[in-house]
């Protein structure tokens, strides 16, 4: 059952490690707690992408149908794709509430894009993974349809172990790569990256001919690893996925779609990708909280979890759905939480609904002066708090 807590959390974009980082300045140490993840529609990482020089589709993006419209015009290519942008992933079998079925089209008259995108935009798109009533699409991407003739997949992520970047990839792309390496292990290949070096040539070209590309597209490909480690490195992620990073009919290496993962710890010199932030899809009692730096999910149970670490909140819930209760929320405040935090975590617990706590509802406003004016000490005792219907207990 933790698993499966930890799963709910990852799954809406929490940071469930209570890990803290230390940065030494002059002598002095300063404990940073983890904050949610950064969330960037499609365009956003291709636009990254696209600044460092790696290939993508050629694309637009468009607020109105007839933008869309114009923007397909503007392509002048075979085929074209028009695809809604929200953060929540199957939209190609999702449903709009305007009737049109799928966030996904190709087509090759440009004319039907505009169509499409009026069916779209101010629309309801409701998938699999968004809330029952879907997510209003704001935006669309108009791009380039481009034949794959092969799929490969290719990553660069921090790996502990190794204490530092590591290459990953593989020839079988374009599907779910855990099930690649359960069921042909022997087709993931591992190149372990020097941080001070960099990707050397000969790993490029390696890695590029254990994914499978012969000829000029192995130096086409080897060019492309290079250009996403440095992408990799100027916008301090922690993760580069591409899936697929394909081969076209035309002799083509082309990123067809990616997944980057940010160092949040690193926002303060990373202002302009973390200005992209799109919280809008996000849940507002989510949105409140992270702006504390506290790890909320909100749940459809009754009893409110108030606990100091992930694990133990993880935990805790668990405890109450094995005892038959159901938990309200995920409410994780951190090793390093302050005074205030705790405050505004109570607003959030008293502000839910189903986990109404009489006997502090009308009491937050007398615990005020008493949290305000102490925002910088750090609590001494770590708080395990359970709440349930008119009452609570430490």
């Amino acid at each position: 059952m933790a698993a499966s807590m930890a799963s709910q959390a990852a799954a809406r974009g929490l940071r469930t490690s209570t890990s803290k980082h230390i940065l030494l300045d002059k002598l002095k140490c300063t404990w940073l707690s983890p904050r949610r993840w950064l969330n960037l529609q499609e365009y956003q990482s291709k636009k990254l992408m696209q600044e460092s020089g790696v290939a993508v589709q050629r694309f637009y993006v468009a607020d109105t149908a007839s933008e869309a419209l114009d923007a397909a015009k503007r392509l002048n290519a075979k085929e074209i794709v028009l695809k809604a942008q929200i953060l929540a992933g199957g939209r190609g079998k999702g449903v709009f509430d305007s009737g049109l079925k799928g966030g996904v089209h190709l087509t090759k008259d440009p004319a039907v894009v505009g169509e499409l995108a009026n069916k779209m935009l101010g629309y309801n798109l409701t998938t699999k993974q968004t809330p029952k009533d879907g997510v209003k699409v704001k935006t669309v991407m108009v791009a380039e349809a481009l034949d794959i003739s092969r799929e490969t997949y290719f990553a660069i992520l921090m790996d502990r172990s190794c204490n530092g970047p590591v290459m990953v990839g593989s020839p079988q792309g374009g599907m779910d790569i855990e099930e690649v390496a359960a069921s042909t292990p022997e087709l993931i290949f591992k190149e372990v990256i020097d941080i001070f070096q960099g990707v050397q040539d000969d790993q490029a070209l390696r890695m590029a001919a254990n994914l499978g590309f012969k000829g000029p597209l192995q130096r086409q490909a080897a060019d492309q690893i290079k250009r996403l480690y440095d992408l990799f490195l100027k916008v301090d992620a922690t993760q580069v996925e591409v899936n697929p990073l394909g081969e076209t009919p035309e002799g083509q290496v082309v990123c067809f779609d990616a997944k980057i993962n940010f160092d949040d710890n690193a926002e303060f010199r990373q202002k302009a990708v973390f200005a992209m932030d799109d919280m809008t899809e996000s849940d507002p009692t989510e949105t409140e909280a992270a702006k504390w730096d506290l790890k909320y999910i909100g749940l459809d149970g009754n009893i409110a979890c108030f606990v100091n670490g992930a694990g133990l909140a993880m935990a805790t819930c668990d405890i109450i759905d094995l005892h038959g209760g159901k938990p309200a929320n995920f409410l994780d405040l951190g090793g390093g939480v302050k005074e205030r935090q705790v405050y505004e975590a109570f607003k959030l617990l008293t502000a839910d609904p189903k986990s109404s706590i009489k006997s502090l509802q009308g009491k937050m406003s007398a615990l005020e002066p008493l949290v305000a004016p102490l925002p910088s000490k750090t609590t001494k005792n770590p708080l395990h708090l359970h709440m349930r219907a008119d009452h609570f207990s430490i």
